[in-house]
Order: C-alpha cells, then structure tokens, then sequence
C-alpha cells in the first residue's frame, strides 16, 4: 500500500496501464469510448491498459487531453494525474446507498403498480366494461 496519495499511481505502485485505466475510469470513459475518441481501436485501448503495448507520441498526447492529466503523469504518475482511487470504505458505504435507493424505487413502483391497477379497475367499471 502506498504511503500517500501522491504516490498511489507511482511508479513504485502502479504501471501505465493502470494509470491509463484509472484516468479513464475517472474521466467516465469506456474503453470503446476512449478508443473512438483517439480514433484507434478498443483492443489498442486494451492492450495499452494492460500493459501489452504503449501509445505513439500523438496518441499519447491526446489521451492525456482527453483524461485531463499529464503526459509526465501518464508515463511515470508523477505531475499532474489523479489522486488515489475511493478506498474501500467509502464504496461500501457507496454501494449502501444504491442499494437503498433501490430498494426505495422498488417499493414505489409496487405501490404505483397497485394505483395503476385500482385506476383502471375503476375506469372499467365507470366505462361498463369488463375488466377480465
């Protein structure tokens, strides 16, 4: 574990993939999203991510555009980059929110559902139709 967030995507912790990743998860990026914005292909996205190939120059200067970080960051996470990723704690308790939003979105559409259902039983009847 790192010891400060400066150097969380440091050379010492992270590659360039993972720092390409981060940036592009952060920036609210897919992968096939990053890859039509730098005019390549999602499996060069891919493969930059996981460490298996590396950007040219030009490509390498317009993902940084597009992530809002630094070249220097990109290649060795020091400059201007991201700072450490949420820790566990706080998607836990993240993830605890969504879920009870989820559940509470539930909960009125079966309440909605049954008023759906009572609205239309009534329309029927006022309609002198059956409602089978």
């Amino acid at each position: 574990m790192p010891d400060s967030a400066d150097d969380w995507y440091g050379p010492d912790t992270a590659t360039f993939g993972d720092r390409v990743a981060g940036a592009r998860d952060a920036a609210g990026l897919s992968q096939g999203q990053l890859a039509r914005t730098l005019g390549v292909r999602k499996d060069t996205v891919q493969a930059w991510e996981e460490d298996r190939s590396e950007p040219r120059a030009n490509k390498l200067s317009s993902m940084a555009g597009v992530l809002n970080v630094s070249i220097m960051w990109l290649l060795t996470g020091q400059g201007e980059g991201m700072n450490e990723p949420p820790s566990e704690t706080l998607l836990a308790t993240d993830l605890k929110g969504v879920l009870a939003d989820i559940r509470n979105l539930r909960s009125e559409l079966a309440a909605a559902e049954s008023r759906a259902g009572a609205i239309e039983g009534r329309l029927c009847r006022l309609a002198g139709l059956d409602d089978a």
